[in-house]
């Protein structure tokens, strides 16, 4: 259980460094519109996936490739802000999470459901005398 919570930690903070280095200190303009949405690292510190997506997700196989040409010198500067013993070599993978959220939403709308429904809004008659 407790590595579990390590691993959740570590995961955490290497998220949001990840987002400051791409904020902050890198210069390529298209790597810093991205969003890090999450990052996966293996539990002897080998690898990490970092999820990522765009404002606009037409670019993000651009993107993808940029961060790629960059991943060495993220991973150095990676290193210098966090104190692991190992900092893991970074996979960078397209998050497509909102576009299937996306895609559900618009067969629910197809399909007539209202968004205050989705939300867990529907409250009948009875539950709101309550």
């Amino acid at each position: 259980m407790s590595s579990n919570l390590r691993m959740s930690r570590i995961n955490k903070e290497l998220q949001r460094e990840l987002a400051l280095i791409f904020e902050s200190r890198i210069k390529k303009e298209s790597v810093k519109t991205i969003i890090i949405t999450g990052v996966e690292c293996s539990k002897d510190l080998e690898k990490a996936k970092v999820y990522f997506t765009a404002l606009e997700a037409r670019k993000c196989p651009g993107i993808l490739k940029d961060l790629n040409e960059i991943k060495g010198a993220v991973r150095g500067l990676l290193g210098q802000a966090v104190k692991l013993r190992r900092i893991p070599a970074l996979e960078f993978v397209i998050d497509t999470s909102s576009a299937y959220g996306a895609k559900i939403d618009a067969i629910l709308d197809k399909l007539g459901f209202s968004s205050d429904y989705r939300q867990g809004n529907n409250y009948d008659d009875d539950e709101q005398e309550l």
